[in-house]
């Protein structure tokens, strides 16, 4: 491949799944044909292509490329926190923060989810995706709380299973009636207690 389209490579991609993920949210992902997105990103079909394979292909890797950086973004935060600061509340509230971007993406996942649910063989692909986020989840998670001085007493992959549903649960109600619950309260709310709940200090482990 010459050096040039080499060079350009990233930047079409990158393109492509922003255009994607604005069209999606706008027109949804069944709706949304393979040259509106094109169009959108201003690339041919045959850039497309070179990328993708489908519509399906792209949304698996917006779905990687959103859950990298919302793992980064928690761990950035997280870090950014002396362990003396560190507390289960602090780390509560990152885990609760919610950016206003977060919408389109919470409209496009939701579609493909039930897109999955009614094809067996997109349900399984995407589970594969769901279980190496929740497996960062945890593993973060995990992490994160023996800085507190805490360790789990519950598996952790269910209970990352337990905070996406939370977080996904919260984030339905609050796109409905954002005035009567912002997102993210019920994270604040009830993640500390639930959190101390499922965990104990490190030494009686």
């Amino acid at each position: 491949m010459p050096k040039g389209v080499t060079k350009r490579r990233p930047r079409t991609r990158a393109a492509l799944l922003q255009a994607a993920l604005e069209t999606f949210a706008e027109n949804g992902f069944h709706a949304t044909s393979i040259e509106q997105i094109c169009e959108r990103a201003g690339y041919t079909r045959g850039a497309f292509y070179s990328n993708f394979s489908s519509k399906e292909e792209l949304f698996l890797a917006l779905f990687d490329e959103h859950s990298e950086r919302i793992v980064r973004r928690i761990t950035e935060l997280i870090d950014s926190v002396a362990d003396t600061e560190l507390s289960l509340q602090a780390l509560v509230e990152v885990l609760s923060d919610v950016e206003p971007a977060e919408r389109d993406w919470y409209l496009v996942t939701t579609e493909f989810t039930l897109h999955a649910i009614r094809d067996r063989q997109a349900a399984w692909v995407l589970a594969q995706h769901d279980a190496r986020l929740r497996a960062e989840i945890a593993r973060c998670l995990t992490a994160h709380l023996h800085r507190t001085g805490r360790t789990l007493s519950v598996d952790a992959d269910e209970l990352a299973r337990l905070l996406i549903a939370i977080r996904e649960g919260g984030l339905a109600q609050s796109y409905v009636e954002p005035e009567a619950l912002p997102p993210g309260q019920l994270e604040r709310n009830f993640l500390a207690p639930l959190l101390t709940a499922l965990t104990a200090p490190a030494e009686q482990r």
